[in-house]
């Protein structure tokens, strides 16, 4: 009697992850040491003694440094040398008795998508096997080649779920245990959240988007736009509909994508019929601002402007929040660090889109200090709504397509009972 295979059990390691932790410690001392000799160099300024360039020491002091740093990048390179030709050894050892990888654990999807939310950018510029790419998924399938559902399985309405910084598709699945519902094509879905609820008053189809939120918005614009063009003409039935639900910068990603590809000619946007925005930074958050005001605090002595750096290992992704920056113009020729007002170009809603915004608070009542300041603790529900007192930045969400919970947080909007209501009035 034939047994069926067992199931792919789960692991929180993988066999690039020494590469890869290896080569963030590296960087990371080769980082910290040039923070050092600024200090250094710092205290050499106010005795008269110039380097040969800003943050640089000279003299015997500079040699020992270059060396320290040549050393680095000689460890660097020998450590990734080694550890790539152990990695086959050691995904052997990583595999089950059958030969088979084992899947990442939730806790490390988790971890690298926070991780890649906070340095994704240098990650990925770096080459470092923890970078995240972009993915859209069915069933926890990746969508790609020639990996798609049967068309006895999904429908021709689709829902994308667009997640925000330093999260992934898992955002979506609530803190409770899974939902189960049956997908247009009968198929079951395991999922929590708003989705099954939209899912099974709608007749929608729900696909997660993964992406490196370290990444400049714009850049994740392109990709999206690409995806989607591909989805559309592998999905097994012609896609009909395609309706969004974006939570937080995953808003400032999907309007990216529509630009990215209205400008290219594509023709998925045709099919997009609706955008729901949760708690979408659409002007900005006050935390980004926060942490450049530190920057420029710290910049603003000879002895702190060293420690500037530190701050500065943020992403390009989190970067663009400061303003909201959705174009490649909004950041492009730009040293993203430097003190400059909001010059972003003005970009609407989609035309011929029903959009939608929801905006959160941790207040009680309308009017209160609370909700102007701090809106949902990362959000402020002006820049929720699209509200901007420049007209031209200025996001024109109808009255009836405007919607403020209270006594919610950020992270609440993605499966708050009272949104998920709100949301079955407008998606489904």
């Amino acid at each position: 009697m034939s047994t069926s295979p067992r199931p792919k059990r789960s692991r929180h390691l993988q066999a690039s992850d020494a590469r890869a932790l290896s080569q963030l410690a590296v960087q990371a001392g080769t980082g910290l040491t040039r923070v050092v000799e600024g200090v250094h160099q710092s205290v050499w300024d106010r005795l008269g003694v110039a380097g040969p360039a800003k943050g640089r020491t000279g003299g015997v002091t500079g040699l020992v440094y270059r060396s320290l740093y040549g050393a680095a990048e000689m460890l660097g390179r020998g450590l990734d040398r080694a550890l790539a030709g152990l990695e086959p050894w050691l995904a052997k050892s990583l595999s089950d008795e059958l030969g088979r990888q084992h899947l990442p654990t939730p806790e490390r999807e988790a971890v690298l998508a926070a991780l890649n939310g906070i340095l994704g950018d240098h990650l990925l510029a770096s080459d470092n096997p923890l970078a995240s790419g972009m993915s859209l998924r069915w069933q926890g399938q990746v969508l790609q080649g020639g990996r798609w559902p049967s068309a006895q399985q999904v429908g021709p309405r689709i829902l994308l779920l667009v997640h925000g910084l330093c999260m992934n598709e898992r955002a979506w699945m609530g803190d409770e245990a899974p939902g189960h519902i049956d997908s247009p094509g009968g198929s079951e879905i395991k999922h929590g959240g708003h989705v099954p609820a939209l899912c099974a008053a709608g007749g929608l189809n729900p696909v997660y988007l993964r992406y490196n939120s370290g990444l400049h918005i714009s850049q994740n614009g392109h990709r999206l736009a690409a995806a989607l063009e591909q989805l559309l003409g592998g999905w097994p039935r012609p896609v009909e509909e395609i309706r969004v639900l974006a939570h937080s910068m995953g808003g400032l990603l999907i309007r990216s994508a529509v630009h990215s590809a209205q400008t290219q000619g594509m023709d998925w946007p045709a099919r997009l019929s609706r955008i729901v925005f949760l708690g979408t930074p659409h002007h900005g958050a006050p935390l980004e601002r926060a942490g450049h005001g530190l920057d420029q605090l710290l910049g603003s002595s000879s002895f702190t402007a060293p420690l500037a750096k530190l701050g500065q290992l943020r992403s390009a992704g989190i970067t663009d929040l400061r303003h909201g920056n959705v174009l490649d113009a909004d950041w492009q020729g730009h040293d993203r660090f430097d003190p400059r007002p909001d010059q972003r170009q003005p970009l609407p809603l989609p035309a011929g889109v029903d959009c939608y915004a929801i905006a959160a608070t941790t207040a009680g009542r309308r009017g209160s200090l609370s909700e102007r300041l701090l809106g949902d603790g990362l959000v402020t529900v002006d820049s929720a709504l699209g509200q901007h007192e420049d007209a031209a930045r200025h996001l024109h969400f109808p009255a009836a397509r405007r919607w403020l919970a209270y006594k919610t947080n950020h992270m609440a909007l993605l499966d708050s009972p009272r949104v998920t209501e709100q949301l079955l009035k407008w998606l489904a």
